[in-house]
């Protein structure tokens, strides 16, 4: 199969499933089929793609030049590749466990539900094969529109008003600083292609690059750095998939990608390092782990808690992009599927709660891990991966990001992932271990087993599982972030 026609299917088969999916939407059995073959497919190529990027393939589709200068184009390379690789395995796991969710929790309008998650997969391809800004910008506000109806499912006021939230702070900053610095570039540089190594040494003064690289930072509104991350929290009104969605598969790691994508394909490691671009704006992202840290340690509601540790884990994402040395950029773009595989399997697992329970307070958990071990034992292996131990894969990423603060001598940002990792043990660990051991307030006996529907359960022992296989075998995720920083 020839390059240009694997970009074209990984980029086209999600919109034609979503198409298959509204025709046969009276047979939910069919529809759920639909999505289930087209994610199978889409997760067996980008794994092939995979393979070939890593064999030293050039991949590359020019489709359109609207305006000269600005083509809708594509070309994959490392950093592209890693993203569309956990975004496609990811889809497949998300869809199985979307049906039986979807289902046990008696959810309407599923089949706009699954329509709109395939486009915003389509949405999320697109940014991650994107051959320059300008195409990037495109797919980055289209993913932002078709999640929307995913955030807003419920139709309830508090969807309705998350849904404003969603789309003010992620249109505003987009449209306000993003689509400005892209401006700025093309007219600094002529250019908006992405480039090994960069595009704005000798043609940007470096007395200008902080104030440039700060457009881009807070003009990315979905890494969710502070003070613009309150669309995070806001969208956690949507259904379960849908914050699975939102937390690993693509809208925040859309965010953070894109900021890794600025800071090794615009403005280089070499010309970050060399001119200090960064030196003020790292503390955004370091007061970010540590504050939103803070914040989820006061959340008693489930999901609002998880939500703040995204936010958190996004700024090590950020911190390591900002960072710019090999390790730092190495940490940070394998914990794009790291922090994947971790947080996906806590999101399953509280909405897993939600089904069988109807609990959404960590308080009323007491005890519950006796009637639910497996989903309190999912949820304890994504506590560990995120809080960075072995044998678990968030271990790796938090490695390359300590080894990275080590190499451009910020030992004062070494402490603040050293405590952040304190925080992840004190907001995260007591959850499972309230459940296993502590003693329900009402006085209730779980004596028996009662687990989630066989879908959810299967979804969350494969993401389990993969926190696991990639402590012991990391390598393609790591292959491919080596291939994306390289020349940086």
């Amino acid at each position: 199969m020839s390059p240009t026609t694997l970009i074209s299917l990984i980029l086209l088969l999600p919109l034609l499933g979503a198409v298959g999916i509204l025709v046969v939407r009276r047979f939910p059995n069919i529809r759920e089929a639909v999505t289930l073959i087209t994610a199978s497919i889409v997760a067996v190529l980008v794994v092939m793609t995979a393979n070939r990027i890593l064999a030293g393939e050039e991949f590359a589709l020019h489709v359109a030049e609207p305006i000269p200068g600005l083509a809708i184009a594509f070309r994959i390379e490392g950093l592209g590749m890693l993203f569309a690789l956990v975004a496609g395995l990811l889809w497949i796991v998300t869809s199985i466990y979307a049906i039986g969710y979807m289902r046990g929790h008696n959810e309407k309008n599923q089949t706009r539900f699954f329509v709109a998650f395939a486009i915003a997969i389509s949405c999320t391809m697109g940014v991650a094969f994107s051959a320059n800004l300008f195409t990037l910008f495109l797919f980055y506000e289209l993913l932002t529109l078709s999640t929307y109806p995913l955030v807003t499912h419920s139709g309830t006021p508090a969807a309705k008003k998350a849904g404003r939230v969603y789309l003010g702070i992620l249109l505003g900053t987009s449209i306000g600083l993003f689509l400005l610095a892209i401006l700025v570039t093309w007219s600094i540089t002529g250019s908006v292609t992405f480039q090994q190594g960069g595009i704005l040494a000798g043609k940007l003064d470096p007395a200008w690059a902080g104030l440039l690289y700060a457009m881009f930072l807070f003009g990315i509104g979905k890494a969710a750095l502070m003070p613009f991350h309150r669309w995070l929290p806001a969208a956690m009104v949507a259904p379960t998939p849908v914050s699975a969605l939102l937390h690993a598969v693509a809208v925040v790691k859309a965010g953070v990608f894109t900021l890794l994508k600025v800071t090794i394909y615009i403005f280089g490691s070499d010309y970050i390092l060399s001119n200090d671009v960064t030196g003020a704006l790292i503390w955004v992202a370091a007061a970010t782990i540590l504050f939103s840290s803070l914040i989820a340690m006061t959340k008693d509601n489930l999901k609002a808690r998880l939500a703040y540790s995204t936010i958190s884990q996004l700024s090590y994402i950020a911190l390591g992009a900002m960072l710019a040395s090999k390790s730092g950029l190495l940490g940070a773009s394998m914990h794009i599927a790291m922090h994947a595989f971790a947080k996906i399997s806590l999101f399953f697992a509280a909405g897993a709660i939600l089904v069988v329970t109807h609990k959404k307070l960590i308080s009323e958990m007491n005890g519950l891990g006796r009637a639910m071990p497996v989903t309190f034992g999912v949820f304890l292996i994504g506590t560990l991966s995120i809080i960075g131990l072995p044998p678990f894969g968030g271990m790796w990423s938090k490695l390359y990001l300590s080894l990275g603060t080590v190499e451009t001598g910020q030992l004062i940002l070494l402490g603040v992932l050293m405590l952040s990792s304190l925080l992840n043990i004190a907001y995260l660990l007591p959850i499972p271990i309230r459940a296993f051991f502590g003693k329900p307030a009402d006085r209730v006996q779980y004596t028996k087993i009662n687990e989630a529907p066989k879908t959810i359960l299967l979804a969350m022992t494969i993401t389990a599982t993969a926190c696991i296989i990639l402590f012991f075998y990391p390598d393609p995720f790591y292959q491919l972030a080596t291939l994306a920083i390289g020349g940086s």
